[in-house]
């Protein structure tokens, strides 16, 4: 019987994709393997945890790889398989609520990933580190936008762990001197994950619209009124996947940082509407924030809400181990998210400039990946 890899062109690139249950690394995979097989001959996928996707093309293969792990060990476990690689992607992030905290693991991750995928793959091409808009400092400070690659650093007091993975990168590819890089930074990322932990603003946000509209409540804005009105920029899991693929297998992209923004613009308080519109949630007893109005503690609302959401999910379906407090703590973030007063916004303009042309309308992005979870058996299919 002849084996399907005895077809590869010789120009095939090999993935290899790290973080394969986040938002992100699944998009990635999603859009790898809507590719040509003479594009791309095989798809490595890896995470600490099983897979829970299923991935029915055959040039998936998937292997269990704690990147916490010593470098030594990890080269051990991928050197086989791993040895036609070309293109590795890295997604791979653990999630605290304390961002004061998120450099003690973050930075090992992907300095061990760098170190073995460096050691493992004598093909290696490009390797692409997906950072993100907190980059530049917007969670710490008061900053000028638009939001452009070259921006200077934070220097403030607080640690930004992608800086960390930024330099461990530029001191392994000066070293080996033998591939190239990318840097891929998106805005707020909506999009769908299978797993319910970390870095996630779309599930909890549904949850919060379904219990109100399970309880007969007008759902309230959480936030005050000046994020109510926030105008920003945000990205679609799907569009950072193509920005991704694409810049890597640019040469003139070589060793280029890319933000990454769907090339529109939402404001918070038309978004609200629209998701109280498409969960059926009535808003004749909705109340506009005004200035006196304060934030509320999504956590010390979401405390007694389980059972709430269990009973949705008994009535219509869905998943009732989605609903985790965690989550609606970053939330608090999400909806008031600092001091900051100008808007959050970044921009593609580079990415245009080089020659990248995609685009997303955020607002449709947002009622995609609902539907998403409900397709996936996260979110009922209300009636």
């Amino acid at each position: 019987m002849n084996n399907f890899f005895s077809h590869r062109s010789p120009t095939s690139k090999v993935a290899f994709v790290a973080g394969a249950n986040g938002i992100s690394g699944s998009a990635i995979i999603d859009h790898l393997v809507k590719q040509p097989y003479r594009d791309w001959s095989e798809i490595i996928i890896t995470s600490r945890s099983p897979i829970k996707a299923v991935y029915t093309d055959p040039r998936v293969r998937f292997v269990a790889i704690d990147f916490l792990a010593p470098a030594e060990a990890i080269v051990e476990n991928i050197k086989e398989l791993c040895k036609g690689v070309t293109h590795a992607f890295f997604t791979s992030y653990i999630h605290n609520n304390d961002f004061s905290k998120l450099h003690e693991r973050n930075g090992p991750l992907f300095r061990n990933f760098i170190q073995a995928v460096d050691l493992a793959c004598p093909k290696l091409q490009r390797v692409v580190l997906q950072t993100g808009g907190k980059h530049y400092g917007f969670q710490y400070r008061d900053i000028k936008t638009p939001l452009v690659e070259d921006m200077a650093r934070y220097e403030g007091p607080e640690n930004i762990f992608y800086y960390e993975q930024e330099d461990d990168l530029f001191a392994a590819q000066k070293c080996r001197g033998t591939w190239s890089y990318n840097i891929i930074r998106p805005m707020a990322i909506i999009g769908y994950s299978c797993q319910y932990l970390g870095i996630n603003e779309t599930l909890p946000i549904a949850q919060y619209f379904l219990i109100h509209r399970e309880l007969g409540e007008a759902p309230r804005w959480p936030g005050n009124l000046d994020s109510y009105h926030r105008v920003e920029n945000q990205s679609y899991a799907p569009g950072i996947a193509d920005l991704t693929i694409w810049a890597a297998t640019q040469s003139h992209c070589r060793n280029e940082a890319f933000n990454h923004v769907n090339g529109d613009v939402i404001v918070w308080k038309f978004l609200w509407h629209l998701l109280a519109q498409y969960f059926q949630v009535p808003m004749d007893k909705f109340e506009e924030p005004t200035e006196a109005t304060q934030p509320i503690d999504l956590v010390e609302w979401a405390k007694d809400k389980k059972p709430v959401w269990e009973r949705i999910v008994a009535k219509h379906g869905g998943d009732a181990e989605a609903f985790q407090l965690d989550a609606f703590q970053l939330m608090n973030w999400y909806i008031s998210p600092s001091l900051q007063k100008a808007p959050f916004i970044s921009t593609v303009t580079k990415a245009r400039e080089f020659g990248w042309n995609r685009s997303d309308e955020t607002y449709h992005a947002w009622l995609g990946t609902m539907r998403a979870y409900e397709n996936a058996g996260v979110l009922p299919l209300l009636p």
